[in-house]
């Protein structure tokens, strides 16, 4: 995947932004949940009792977003660089990873950073150092 420079403006990244911390906060304040999607999908192979609904919601609203979005403007082209195999073991190695981590990029990086929390910065930290260090051994070592 590659960021198409032509069209990546910092208004529209700072919007997507700015939407994401609202509608984390938002979530936190209004549920009293935290809005980390590993967490959320996770709950949903072993959902507790009356907790199915707000998951599924919650995952229905992440796919519905594009999808409403596109209506009122074109999606842009996503151009993944990589085959089914190597997506299907990121993809993988990035659901057992969460769950060893106990959160990911959204839930520690977004949420936890936002309140403060050790944890979530030592993980984060960590997920940044790992994907530095994966693109560097990616296109310098491989």
């Amino acid at each position: 995947m590659a960021i198409d420079w032509n069209v990546f403006t910092p208004g529209t990244a700072l919007a997507g932004g700015a939407l994401i911390g609202l509608a984390a906060g938002g979530f936190f304040l209004l549920a009293g949940r935290i809005a980390g999607i590993s967490g959320v999908v996770g709950g949903l192979l072993r959902p507790r009792r009356g907790d199915r609904a707000w998951r599924l919601a919650f995952v229905a609203g992440l796919i519905a977003a594009p999808l409403a979005y596109a209506l009122a403007a074109p999606l842009p082209t996503v151009r993944i660089d990589a085959g089914p195999g190597l997506l299907i073991a990121a993809g993988l190695l990035v659901g057992v990873g969460t769950r060893y981590g106990a959160g990911c990029t959204s839930g520690h990086g977004v949420c936890g950073l936002s309140r403060l929390s050790a944890r979530s910065l030592v993980a984060t930290l960590v997920f940044m150092a790992a994907g530095m260090g994966t693109v560097f051994v990616l296109r310098h070592l491989a």
